[in-house]
């Protein structure tokens, strides 16, 4: 599984499970250099009432230790808030494939001036799915991203 695409697929998957337990629809996968999942994962704040489980902590805490993540891909279905962009910086992971970033800027501009190649798709399924959770819950998503109503 090497496409954007198809990898963008397995954090859409992560990120329809969390809409439908009623969580923040943000989905991620780690993909190692040869294309192979390592971890996957969604943001699960809601649902375990944990603020720190973000879809893309949680692909990497599901990938567990790895000795490098040269040449790893981060993907996932909205861009990463500075939480998680941090994470990226920290372990040097090169890649970042963004589902979308229209319902929220994120940091990956940030992450690209720090050398990260980034690739945003654009994906109508993933602004749908945002879309739709903050239109139903602001005060949820508002919280999510440490912002006042």
């Amino acid at each position: 599984m090497t496409s954007d695409a198809a990898m963008l697929s397995v954090a859409l998957e992560e990120a329809r499970k969390g809409f439908a337990e009623g969580g923040v629809p943000v989905g991620a996968a780690l993909f190692g250099p040869d294309g192979r999942l390592l971890g996957r994962g969604r943001n699960r704040r809601v649902q375990d009432g944990d603020p720190s489980v973000h879809g893309e902590t949680a692909a990497f805490r599901d990938a567990g230790r790895q000795p490098s993540y040269r040449g790893t891909t981060m993907v996932t279905t909205l861009s990463p808030c500075w939480y998680c962009s941090g994470l990226i910086r920290q372990f040097r992971i090169p890649r970042l494939v963004v589902g979308e970033c229209r319902t929220f800027t994120g940091a990956h501009e940030w992450l690209a001036e720090a050398g990260v190649e980034v690739v945003v798709l654009d994906d109508p399924e993933c602004a749908g799915l945002m879309t739709a959770f903050i239109a139903a819950n602001p005060a949820v998503w508002n919280e999510d991203i440490g912002d006042e109503a």
